[in-house]
């Protein structure tokens, strides 16, 4: 947890830690609780991906991408990504771990899993639109990327956020909810039946996210979570029985860094929900999914204040 004079709910665009700060990646046993450090890092890094193999993880920051052994005995290492810079939280890797999918500067790139020279795989669009790509999953079947598409409403910047598709190989993006409220954090279920992701749709107060899904094509919309917290950015694991999700507290905007959060897990096919790990963190901590190939641990990152 984080001391009592520290800045809480910083934007979530925030780009470096407060005095004190550390990046802490860990990883959690979601039936026992027990947390284990893989590494402390001085600056900001985000977003842990663990890869198939279990052997990596992929975590930004920076502007840039780096792999570390998932038991943190080779330190950070850096993937290229030639002349992009920019890269956010939203990497993503192929299915077979053959490539790393992510946004920056608000276009999708891809590149092989050591780097590489990046290919574009998202569409330009008139800068006066203010469109923008906010990667968070691939289709199973690795042909479909759906993203978080953010565009300009009159002089706001992020005035509307809605879930979309594009293909792997390039071509037209395609809505499957454009809707006055806000929608974010699509990922796939792993049948490829599904994509949950968190929204607006049944607030009541502004910011109150839940998770919901809807079938590939934006039809048979259901609500999947229906508490008073706010849920944030579904992630399952490999076999597909179990959700991850960020859970903030009641009356939180969007997703901030620097507020005292849970990680929940929840069977796919529904149920209660229970609390993981609590923690210092949010804005970074759980964008991306990050569940180990034993369906049992997932890596996050925290960002405590250590004496």
């Amino acid at each position: 947890m984080a001391k009592a004079n520290i800045e809480r709910g910083r934007w979530p665009g925030r780009k470096d830690l407060q005095p004190g700060q550390i990046t802490r990646i860990s990883v959690v046993n979601k039936d026992t609780g027990a947390t284990r450090t893989v590494i402390d890092l001085p600056t900001l890094y985000e977003a842990p991906n663990w890869t198939s193999d279990g052997k990596w993880l992929i975590i930004n920051g920076g502007g840039k991408l780096y792999r570390l052994a998932a038991d943190g005995s080779t330190g950070l290492i850096d993937i290229p990504t030639g002349e992009i810079a920019g890269i956010n939280n939203d990497h993503i890797l192929s299915p077979d771990n053959s490539e790393i999918y992510f946004s920056a500067l608000g276009k999708l790139y891809r590149i092989p899993f050591e780097g590489g020279v990046p290919r574009q795989i998202s569409n330009d669009y008139p800068e006066e639109r203010g469109y923008s790509y906010w990667l968070h999953g691939v289709s199973p079947d690795n042909q479909t990327l759906v993203y978080t598409a953010v565009e300009r409403v009159g002089e706001v910047v992020r005035g509307k956020l809605s879930i979309a598709t594009i293909p792997l190989a390039g071509g037209p993006d395609t809505y499957l909810v454009h809707r006055p409220e806000k929608s974010d954090g699509p990922e796939y279920s792993r049948d490829g039946q599904w994509v949950y992701f968190n929204s607006e749709l049944a607030a009541k107060r502004p910011g109150h996210a839940n998770i919901f899904r809807m079938r590939t094509d934006g039809s048979g919309i259901e609500q999947v979570t229906f508490d008073d917290r706010v849920n944030w950015f579904p992630h399952f694991s490999p076999d597909g029985k179990w959700m991850a999700y960020i859970s903030y507290e009641t009356g939180t905007i969007t997703h901030p860094a620097d507020l005292d959060v849970q990680l929940r897990v929840m069977p796919t096919e529904g149920g209660k929900s229970r609390v993981a790990v609590e923690l210092f963190g949010g804005q970074g901590t759980f964008n991306v999914n990050s569940w180990a190939p034993d369906n049992v641990h997932f890596a996050y990152a925290e960002y405590p204040f250590p004496d």
